[in-house]
């Protein structure tokens, strides 16, 4: 925050600062008010983040994004980081050089190098839609191909037949223009476009690097590379129906293609034409998503919607062998076959599955936005919940999920109790459940409100929850031991009104179980007496309250997370360390910042961290602030971070 948004009144020993024109008056504690240097720039934080675990996966609307390596590792992304999981040794490592979503995957023919393309994010000028080429081995960056895509790069393919001289980009601008390159040399050869309809695969035939297949809605596009320019013939359907999309295609052993499409047939198109050899119709029910070509030859297909798996042999003649994939793991985005023929799926909900027929998760994801994260008191363990209705509780020893429900609402926010008993879960539609902790059962269910519980906070005690809702108000119940609660009311402002004139966004509890303080979307910071619920209107009188947390954003020794020129959402959560000596904050701009603790200057230095993309939702330090567990919204990523 520049010097001219905020000044020091040293006569009433208050800090000003604007957000988006709005004047925030915040009283200094009064251990610091005396000295007060409003110019001092705050330190640098003493500990860093490192990146440790991924949880989630990106199925839902990327494709061909599971791959296996020689070493065993498996490559895919979620977010804006590129995963390489090693499922022997449950670890993972990590290729963090992207600055928002990434969108396509491939691997080249040597097993070894990985070309990963992205899209444009929230600031344009840090993150333009790119493709990286990078080492499997090292993660170090070899190339990185930019060159006026627009949106996302959507489709990558290099080229097999001749070593993976060339790579083939498909960017998401309206006339999706496909691109040859010569990646060594960072050279585009030539561009075309490929069509004003939705592209969703772009592949080099591995026995000629002189064809391209492409396909999406209403084609398949074989193209010829020659003398450095491109050429096509659209796939002709004769008597056939013609699919609203063709989603995926392979290569057979004999050269030809085979292609599956929204109908659920699958079609084999002749070697070096653009018509059809074999038509094999309704293979599955609704959407084929992927085709697979295992290394003996077979062919798998896999169903969207009907979360089917079918076999045929190399002949392309439909065998009796099929599977399904059972529970809530969604439909078959993507298939990958290992050394020793296992097979990895990546699921339309976020998940990835394994296993030679009976298929067991091995990543699990959120699949909707995500907001609610909650770290357990006592133990490793953190809790999230999601728009996607799932409530899960993770393991950061473990580094998998521990227990799952599903929910009939969408959730927005949780919380522990603090003898981490129970679990707290907001909904978007103003209920809010207790959940016994062991075993996700539901306790109790009440509703406050019509308007999304954005927020809620146990006292120190446990004895009393703050319930924050976008209806603008706060809600206070009690809480018994036997678990019981009890409505007290709402926390009413001056002449009965709500207080806030906006939707509560956080809430802090006093350490004596006394007061609350709340910030609101219009950039408020109020003071509350829990027991009365009335509001305490003499801010300079809370101003050496002693808080149990600070994930309020707005408060004096917050001041210094806000960036210069910030209109007041850019900073979405924020978490102290349970020693008092960090804090962590997360923005709109994909980023996580660690600050010493208190973070009282406007100029504060600090530590920023990618992974995720745009907007960064929730942060919390694990109980012994050894890590911290960062969520996205739209990218649904769990990001766990050791403090070191």
């Amino acid at each position: 925050m520049s010097g001219k948004d905020v000044s020091y009144n040293d006569e009433d020993q208050t800090l000003k600062m604007y957000l988006r024109g709005r004047p925030i008056i915040l009283a200094a504690p009064s251990d610091v008010a005396e000295t007060y240097d409003i110019n001092a720039v705050g330190p640098e934080p003493s500990k860093k983040l490192e990146l440790e675990w991924v949880y989630g996966y990106r199925g839902k609307d990327c494709r061909s994004n599971l791959y296996v390596l020689p070493t065993g590792e498996l490559v895919y992304f979620v977010a804006a980081v590129a995963v390489l999981h090693n499922v022997e040794e449950n670890t993972q490592r990590h290729y963090v050089g992207h600055t928002d979503d990434i969108k396509s995957l491939t691997v080249h023919p040597n097993n070894v190098l990985i070309a990963t393309g992205q899209c444009a994010g929230h600031d344009k000028s840090t993150a333009s839609p790119h493709v990286r080429i990078w080492d499997s081995g090292t993660l170090e960056t070899k190339v990185i191909l930019e060159d006026n895509f627009t949106n996302s790069v959507c489709c990558l393919s290099f080229s097999k037949a001749d070593d993976g001289s060339l790579l083939v980009t498909v960017d998401d601008s309206n006339d999706h223009v496909i691109s040859i390159w010569n990646w060594e040399k960072n050279h585009k050869i030539t561009a075309t476009k490929c069509s004003t309809e939705t592209i969703v695969a772009a592949e080099f035939h591995p026995a000629d690097d002189k064809v391209i297949v492409t396909c999406g809605k209403s084609h398949v596009g074989f193209w010829k590379f020659d003398d450095d320019s491109l050429s096509r013939k659209m796939g002709i359907f004769g008597g056939n129906e013609k699919p609203k999309f063709v989603n995926c295609v392979g290569f057979l052993g004999t050269g030809e293609v085979v292609t599956g499409d929204s109908n659920g047939n699958v079609i084999v198109w002749g070697v070096g034409t653009n018509t059809i050899a074999k038509f094999i119709g309704n293979v599955h029910d609704g959407s084929i998503f992927c085709i697979c070509v295992l290394k003996d030859g077979r062919v798998i297909t896999g169903g969207g919607k009907d979360a089917c798996l079918k076999y045929f042999d190399s002949d392309m003649e439909k065998t009796d062998e099929e599977a399904k994939i059972e529970g809530n793991f969604g439909g078959i985005r993507t298939i990958a076959e290992d050394n020793e023929c296992k097979l990895f799926i990546g699921t339309t909900r976020n998940c990835i599955l394994h296993g030679p027929t009976e298929f067991k998760p091995l990543v699990i994801g959120h699949s909707d936005e995500l907001w609610a994260l909650a770290a357990d008191p006592k133990s490793g363990q953190f809790v999230t919940a999601a728009q996607d209705k799932y409530v899960r509780v993770w393991s950061s020893d473990a580094k998998e999920m521990v227990l799952s429900k599903e929910l009939e609402d969408q959730a927005q926010s949780a919380a522990y109790n603090p003898e981490s008993t129970e679990i707290a879960v907001g909904c978007v539609n103003g209920k809010w459940l207790v959940l016994n902790a062991e075993n996700l059962d539901i306790i109790a269910e009440f509703t406050d409100g019509e308007e999304p519980i954005q927020v809620i906070q146990y006292a120190p005690n446990g004895n009393m929850v703050a319930i924050g809702s976008r209806d603008n108000y706060v809600y206070i119940y009690e809480r018994s031991d036997d678990s019981t609660y009890n409505k007290l009311g709402k926390c009413v402002g001056e002449s009965g009104s709500s207080g806030h004139s906006s939707y509560i966004t956080h809430v802090d509890w006093s350490a004596d179980n006394q007061y609350i303080r709340t910030n609101s979307g219009d950039y408020e910071l109020l003071y509350w007496n829990a027991e009365t619920r009335k509001q305490e209107t003499r801010s300079s009188s809370m101003r050496d309250v002693e808080w149990a947390t600070n994930t309020c954003t707005i408060t004096f020794n917050t001041v210094g997370i806000w960036p210069p020129d910030a209109d007041g959402t850019d900073i979405n959560a924020c978490d102290r360390s349970h020693n008092s000596e960090l804090l962590a904050s997360v923005d709109d701009f994909g980023k996580v910042n660690l600050y010493p603790y208190p973070v009282m200057q406007p100029q504060a230095l600090h530590s920023s961290y990618g992974g995720h993309s745009s907007h960064v939702t929730n942060v919390a330090f694990l109980h012994d602030d050894s890590k911290a567990i960062t969520t996205g919204g739209k990218d649904t990523a769990i990001l766990q971070w050791n403090v070191v």
